[in-house]
């Protein structure tokens, strides 16, 4: 094994290890032992490395079992380390400070507008970085860098933004500007992704081994979690289920093809459509029409629902998950859609041999998602380097 291969093992290893003290604490080290398959002299060194980073400390505590000698167990010190989290979306910015658990500490939003360029966006956010730092007397030597989720096909290794609809950003390298703006090390992911990993450590997939999760907004999309990895697939565009083509001689889609997913289910899309029968100003007014029982909005939002289901069985036979988290604004607002999903999904759209397979379940984390999943990327990235 060279030298750059032993780095990684190194690096990967100290990540695991931290990660099962976070979820396990308190722990003993025979126990990390047994878990990782790691010997106990490798264990010993990274929890002595941990403990001269005052990232954990030793205790003498009880076994739960309450009986024989306390054993010396290893727990996390209480905001060890911080990081910043940050959602950058269309029209607001989301900016927290997050523990090594995955607890917001702290959070401020803004708006931003379309007129708003990446420079301006990135300089916004550390101006509200540097406020809630002071604001809340938080430690600026305990934070170990940022992380930005924002919807787009992310360079994760550049912090490059290569394209993003939403934002009307192509090829826009946020990393380097925001490091440059306020000294932290900075990771840049799709937000989506981040999401997923943040579920699958905090939320409704706590546990999972194979998640699915799936975002239906103002933009559709999936991320999927492998044993506790995001995959990214060989550009990192890995779950853009959106620019699936559904039909071929479709609506055009912004991304110039004919019967994208997303031209189907996406809260703009929708609203376009809508606005060819009756002035809708936004999704909530197309609910209420629904319930008046007005024909184009019944037909449209059922329409929505079922491609939602469709997309839900294409998924499940496409990875064959053990359980597909539900998110994003449509089922946060509209909560009540989420029974009308399950019902299509199975009375209509999932493959029998597999309906048995895999749990449906909505989002635990709800808007607070990427923000959690986009701090703990930044911690990620802090224990892989050092």
């Amino acid at each position: 094994m060279n030298k750059h291969d032993q780095d990684f093992l190194k690096q990967q290893n100290r990540l695991t290890v931290f990660q099962i003290i976070k979820k396990e604490q308190p722990v003993s080290r025979a126990s990390i032992a047994k878990r990782t398959g790691m010997s106990a002299t490798t264990i010993s060194r990274i929890i002595s490395e941990f403990i001269e980073e005052r990232l954990v400390q030793e205790t003498e505590e009880q076994t739960s079992t309450g009986r024989g000698r306390k054993s010396t167990l290893v727990r996390l010190r209480d905001h060890a380390i911080l990081s910043i989290g940050v959602e950058l979306d269309q029209s607001q910015v989301l900016v927290g400070i997050v523990d090594v658990l995955g607890h917001i500490v702290c959070r401020c939003c803004f708006s931003r507008t379309t007129e708003d360029d990446a420079d301006a966006t990135m300089t916004s956010i550390s101006v509200h970085i540097n406020e809630l730092i002071e604001q809340h007397g938080i430690d600026r030597t305990r934070i170990v860098g940022i992380g930005v989720g924002l919807p787009g096909i992310i360079d994760i290794d550049s912090g490059t933004v290569q394209f993003s609809v939403q934002l009307g950003w192509k090829n826009v390298n946020l990393t380097t500007r925001l490091e440059e703006l306020t000294g932290f090390k900075t990771v840049v992911d799709n937000e989506l992704k981040l999401k997923a990993l943040a579920e699958q450590r905090n939320g409704s997939a706590y546990g999972s081994e194979r998640t699915v999760l799936l975002g239906f907004g103002n933009g559709v999309g999936s991320a999927l979690i492998l044993q506790g990895e995001i995959y990214r697939g060989a550009t990192n565009s890995a779950g853009e289920i959106g620019h699936t083509t559904m039909d071929p001689d479709g609506m055009i889609c912004d991304c110039g093809k004919a019967g994208c997913l997303q031209t189907y289910i996406t809260i703009p899309s929708l609203l376009a459509e809508a606005s060819k029968a009756h002035p809708v100003r936004n999704i909530e007014e197309l609910f209420k029409a629904r319930a008046e029982g007005k024909r184009w909005a019944c037909y449209l939002i059922d329409r929505a629902l079922a491609y939602m289901a469709i997309t839900i069985n294409n998924v499940a036979t496409t990875y064959n998950p053990d359980s597909i988290i539900l998110s994003g604004e449509f089922l946060d607002k509209f909560p009540e859609v989420y029974e009308e999903i399950i019902d299509l999904c199975y009375t209509r759209y999932i493959w029998e041999p597999i309906r048995d397979s895999f749990t449906i379940v909505t989002s635990e984390l709800h808007e607070d998602g990427v923000l959690i999943g986009s701090g703990l990327a930044a911690q990620d990235r802090f224990f892989i380097l050092h």
